[in-house]
């Protein structure tokens, strides 16, 4: 590959012109009104317009990005994460021009986007899935005496969903009868389908994924796991790796079956299994994502590697670049996800970036979108940075974390460092036995 065009924005973008750069490959940006004087604008070999702020109007335009891909002669797209890296009709529109797409076939995300189908392949390939629904739901009734069955509390899902979005916990029968249209028609509105389907909420528990990768050639391998329990609106902010809470069997089990999973849909380039594990080390299917991850460099830390190079590799056809028992982990990382947010609410903060200074330790990793003198619009996800800290083990990363949140200096906006603080400071955190009930349990406190 000569020249690839990014369909995507911010830090993510600027993280694959890195390596695009290392690899003497041009890249080509898309941007947005709104993102006109953004950093990865400047970074590219070329940047083009694409359309008005909202996303629908420019960063969702896949006619727009692909006359643009044409025009340019690009080898490949890379769809980052968000926007259009889950969404099969764009990437059969990208094959369909005869233009790599960096990541996996088409025919794998439409399978694995639909979370009901794929509930269904993993249980055909043995994977353990949380109880709940087979298939969709075609009524309230139906959802009604299934929660029944399984007992509350559940969770009622959009089956197109993903980040949190069209899901809602329900305690008991009457919220089920309150958010069962509502979440049916933002299924609809968010992502063009009416399928829900509920779960077994499992209360306690630890969000843990294994990033897997595949090549055309057969090859399948897991880079460990990630600990991705601290979460907000059923989004994460801290994702550690490897996971402090888990033996050892536990997790060559979950490996197993995140390999049974990438295998079952001959999975190739980046993925992510994701499983709920219960306080008894049970584990369980969630979803398998399709792209690469927001939480990415985390496991590159931990593993020094590439996850993006990997990506290009694969797609122009070369094996993996190592077999599984060559990819060793060294020490222990760390990732906090900063947002323009208020640390109290949660709610976006958006608003000019007047100062922005980092706090200076060793073994840090920062992957910023922003620069100070940049404004945080309402348009997109508030996220300013990823930053990403690596030790020789987790008392080390924990005392590095503290005194790099303590030294940034972020000022025109309010940011979730203190939240970030806070979460560290925690006996739950400190000791690795946290769950996703954690933010929960810091509110009550």
């Amino acid at each position: 590959m000569h020249k690839i065009l990014i369909a995507n924005r911010g830090e993510i973008a600027l993280r694959i012109i890195y390596t695009c750069k290392q690899m003497g490959i041009k890249t080509v940006a898309v941007y947005s009104d709104a993102d006109s004087s953004m950093p990865f604008v400047k970074e590219a070999d070329f940047a083009f317009r694409i359309g008005e702020a909202p996303v629908n109007k420019s960063y969702l335009n896949m006619d727009k990005i692909l006359n643009i891909a044409l025009d340019e002669g690009v080898d490949g797209i890379h769809p980052g994460y968000g926007l259009l890296s889950e969404n099969s009709q764009f990437a059969y529109k990208v094959q369909n021009s005869r233009i790599k797409f960096i990541g996996p076939s088409p025919k794998t995300i439409e399978s694995m986007g639909d979370k009901v189908k794929a509930r269904m392949t993993m249980e055909k390939a043995g994977v353990p899935i949380v109880p709940g629904s087979i298939e969709q739901l075609n009524s309230l009734q139906e959802a009604l005496e299934l929660a029944e069955q399984i007992g509350y509390p559940i969770m009622l899902k959009a089956s197109g969903g993903g980040g949190g979005i069209g899901m809602v916990r329900c305690e008991n029968e009457q919220a089920l009868n309150q958010h069962f249209e509502s979440v049916k028609a933002r299924s609809k509105a968010y992502f063009g389908t009416d399928e829900v389907f509920i779960e077994k909420c499992i209360d306690d528990a630890r969000h843990i994924e294994v990033q897997i990768f595949g090549d055309q050639h057969g090859g399948i391998v897991h880079l460990f796991e990630r600990n991705c329990s601290v979460q907000r609106r059923n989004q994460k902010v801290i994702e550690e790796a490897q996971s402090p809470s888990l033996s050892a069997e536990t997790k060559e089990k979950m490996y197993a079956a995140a390999i049974n999973a990438a295998r079952a849909v001959d999975y190739e380039n980046a993925g992510t299994v994701e499983f709920i594990v219960d306080q008894n080390e049970n584990f369980y299917f969630l979803e398998m994502n399709t792209r690469l991850q927001v939480e990415h460099p985390v496991t590159e830390m931990l593993t020094q590697l590439d996850l993006v190079k990997w990506q290009i590799l694969v797609a122009r056809g070369e094996k993996l670049p190592l077999v599984q028992n060559e990819i060793m982990n060294q020490g222990h990382a760390i990732e906090f996800r900063i947002y323009a947010e208020d640390p109290n609410t949660f709610y976006p903060s958006p608003g000019m970036i007047t100062q922005l200074n980092w706090g200076k330790v060793d073994g840090i990793r920062i992957d910023e979108g922003y620069k100070a003198g940049i404004q945080v619009t309402p348009f997109y996800d508030p996220m300013i940075a990823k930053c990403v800290i690596q030790a020789e083990d987790r008392n080390a990363c924990i005392c590095k974390a503290k005194e790099f949140l303590g030294s940034s200096h972020i000022e025109g906006i309010k940011t979730n460092i203190p939240y970030l603080e806070k979460v560290l400071k925690t006996k739950e955190f400190q000791e690795g036995n946290y769950t996703t009930n954690l933010v929960k349990q810091m509110l009550l406190s």
